[in-house]
């Protein structure tokens, strides 16, 4: 069995009666097997995500003294750039191998959010940088919203159950950079094993292959994407507040074989997140008797950021 392609659309625009509901049944289904599913039809040009994709290769490829001016030390990588193996994977024996930048939410720095989202930086060499990733950063806000709107209805909640939990969320938007493989004796996993933090990821634009993800049989199942397509997964805070009802699939990203290898590879993952100030705690309708509370304690949502940032060596 694959991992499953939908087309939004018949979310957003049904063209029948039953679009939305088969929709909606589909993508909880997608979810509750594998924690991962394509979304096509999702209403981002791709000459955004190109000019996107152009500036931020652009970006990397400047200086390392020069991308370093835009390193925060101390700041757990939460805004600009992320040197080249810092970030590991949750009991890891290696360090990723890539270097990253993060944009974060605009906010109102007097606004409560803004002691736990400090304000972007943006890269002076490249002046395009900050309209153009901030506005992939909110096409992909919108969409993320949507996913979260159709399962909210799959579990049995109002359909904007999420809407006020996550419009000041500290979302991230990711442009990673893994550069080429060159020597003979660098491990074979770009990036570790790992899940994700947030409620859900959207990733855009992988240049090639090397996502895997792990399925209930335990294989490592490619899941490279048509060019057209979005894929999202559940993070842990969801499957924490889910109870499990949507798990947060292990994935990693492999070096491909032979001279692809020795190309770079450039990926953005969109981290969405709740409301610093979000409890996560379980839902009751996710609670049953086969499916206890495995969650008793609650936790905000910054508050079990910064607990998983610590545990992957970024803060």
């Amino acid at each position: 069995m694959a991992i499953p392609t939908l087309d939004i659309q018949r979310f957003t625009e049904p063209s029948s009666s039953g679009d939305r509901e088969a929709f909606v049944a589909e993508l909880g289904t997608a979810y509750r097997e594998w924690g991962f599913a394509g979304i096509r039809n999702h209403g981002i040009p791709q000459a955004q995500i190109d000019r996107a994709y152009d500036v931020f290769q652009r970006f990397f490829a400047l200086p390392d003294e020069v991308k370093r001016r835009y390193h925060v030390p101390g700041g757990g990588g939460a805004r600009g750039y992320t040197p080249f193996g810092i970030e590991t994977a949750k009991g890891a024996q290696h360090h990723d191998l890539k270097e990253f930048w993060h944009v974060g939410r605009e906010i109102d720095r007097a606004a409560p959010q803004a002691e736990a989202m400090p304000p972007n930086l943006w890269p002076a060499e490249i002046p395009e940088f900050r309209e153009v990733a901030y506005g992939l950063y909110t096409a992909l806000d919108a969409l993320g919203s949507r996913v979260l709107s159709a399962l909210a209805l799959h579990i049995g909640l109002p359909e904007q159950f999420f809407a006020d939990k996550t419009q000041v969320g500290n979302s991230i938007l990711r442009p990673i950079h893994y550069p080429p493989i060159t020597a003979p004796d660098i491990p074979n996993v770009r990036a570790g094993a790992h899940e994700d933090i947030n409620l859900i990821t959207l990733l855009v634009g992988a240049s090639a292959a090397g996502l895997e993800v792990l399925s209930r049989k335990g294989e490592w199942v490619p899941f490279t994407a048509d060019a057209d397509t979005i894929v999202v997964n559940i993070g842990d805070m969801l499957q924490r507040l889910t109870n499990h009802v949507y798990p947060s699939t292990t994935h990693r990203v492999v070096n491909p074989p032979g001279d692809a290898a020795r190309q770079p590879r450039y990926s953005t993952p969109f981290f969405l997140h709740p409301n610093p100030d979000f409890l996560i705690e379980t839902l009751p309708g996710c609670i049953t008797p086969d499916n206890p509370n495995r969650y008793p304690q609650p936790i905000t949502s910054h508050g079990y950021l910064m607990e998983r940032l610590r545990e992957i060596k970024l803060a």
